[in-house]
């Protein structure tokens, strides 16, 4: 038997969000790490720039909030009333 050595795991600095995803810093692109989904789901669309965010909590996690129009990422289903600025700080905090 031949034993073939195990590729590095690869690792970058910061935290993973719940989905197990982050932005990355240095080719500010939005990836994930692992896939805790235990059941099939439809695919998510890939917006311009290939960054997508399931929600705003997901786009505050990765510190991408506020998103602007044009911006990867932004998307009208994140942006309220849209005044082209999705996921904007909570009011009052």
């Amino acid at each position: 038997m031949l034993a073939l050595p195990s590729p590095p795991a690869q690792a970058h600095p910061g935290g993973l969000n719940a989905e197990g995803c982050h932005n990355n810093r240095q080719s500010e692109g939005y990836h994930c790490h692992r896939n805790c989904r235990s059941s099939p789901q439809a695919p998510t669309a890939q917006l311009r720039g290939g960054v997508y965010f399931a929600n705003c909590d997901a786009a505050r996690a990765a510190r991408a909030a506020p998103i602007l129009r044009g911006q990867p990422g932004y998307r009208p289903a994140l942006d309220r009333d849209n005044d082209g600025v999705a996921c904007e700080p909570y009011r009052g905090r």
